[in-house]
Parts: structure tokens; sequence; C-alpha cells
């Protein structure tokens, strides 16, 4: 990986991990776990699938082996920067990552999600490969490169932030008053 890919990504890692721990600011953990609406996630499950999401991607870009020659998709890399926070275009999470009350309270959540972002940065940190020569499946996008995973891992809490945010003004949540 190049200095300034490197620099990039360790960037949007830390605006992805930032945009989520101030989504929740200030959020009673009791309120955390309710539900806005049948089948809609709490703010737990959120954080829960996020984490969940970063600590399977990580492994599987882990895992994965060199095929010799880089894969480069530039228009696939700015497609997922420009769209992979944006909450206009519903996406139904895979199986592996959809939250099933792993975590009994928000600060177990949160906990995990900080320590397998800690991990994340890591890795990007020491890693000194072209990760666009290791490819990858997706459970939803199907063949990637792990660069463009590790691109997905970095932008994905911004999208839950949003979510989060959605959550807290929804009527459910407005009912208990300011918070």
């Amino acid at each position: 990986m190049q200095p300034h890919e490197k620099a990039a990504i360790l960037q949007e890692l830390v605006t992805g991990r930032d945009a989520l721990l101030d989504a929740l600011y200030g959020l009673p953990a009791d309120l955390a776990a309710i539900s806005p609406a049948p089948g809609r996630w709490s703010v737990v499950e959120c954080v829960e699938h996020v984490a969940v999401s970063e600590e399977f991607l990580l492994s599987r870009i882990a895992q994965a082996q060199s095929s010799g020659a880089p894969l480069m998709n530039q228009k696939r890399e700015a497609a997922i920067l420009a769209r992979g926070a944006d909450r206009r275009t519903p996406v139904i999470s895979p199986e592996v990552s959809r939250p099933t009350g792993r975590f009994a309270t928000l600060a177990d959540a949160v906990e995990s999600f900080l320590v397998i972002r800690e991990q994340t940065v890591r890795f990007v940190e020491v890693c000194d490969e072209d990760l666009r020569a290791r490819p990858m499946a997706h459970p939803l996008l199907g063949p990637i490169n792990c660069h463009e995973a590790l691109l997905l891992i970095a932008v994905h809490p911004r999208r839950h932030a949003s979510q989060i945010r959605e959550i807290r003004t929804a009527r459910v949540l407005n009912r208990f008053g300011d918070y």
C-alpha cells in the first residue's frame, strides 16, 4: 500500500469511528435498546452490526491470498467512498452481520466496535503490500479486492451514524423527551 493510500484509509477509519461516536453521544443506555418501529434496529443493534461486520471483513482480508496482479477499479473505489455512507438506498444486511443480541448494553457494543476498529487501524499501519492484489468475496457485492473491503469498513460506521441520528429523532424516542 502506498503511503498516501495508507494515510487516506487511516483518515477514513478515524472519520468513520468519530461519526459513530458522535451519533451516540449523550444517548441514555436505556433508550439505546428501544427499536424505533417493528422490524427496525435499535441503536445497540446498529452498533452491534457495525462491529460484527468489521470483524468479519477484517478476518476475510487477513485470510485473502495475493493473486499476483493488482486489480484496481478507481470507479468502484470512488463509488464506495461516495455512496458507502448514503442511506437513501436501502441495503439488506447479509445474515453474517445481522444483529442477534450479542451485546447486553450499548457500552458493550461500543467497546467491541472500538476494539475491532483499533485492530483494523493496526492492520493498515503495518500493511506494506498492495491489497488490490488480494481478491475476496463480499457477501453482498461479490468479488472485490481487499483495498475495496478496507474502504467499505472505513465508511460503514458513517452510514449507521446516520441511521442512529434517524432513530434518535424518531417519534418513539422523542416521546421520552430531550436527551
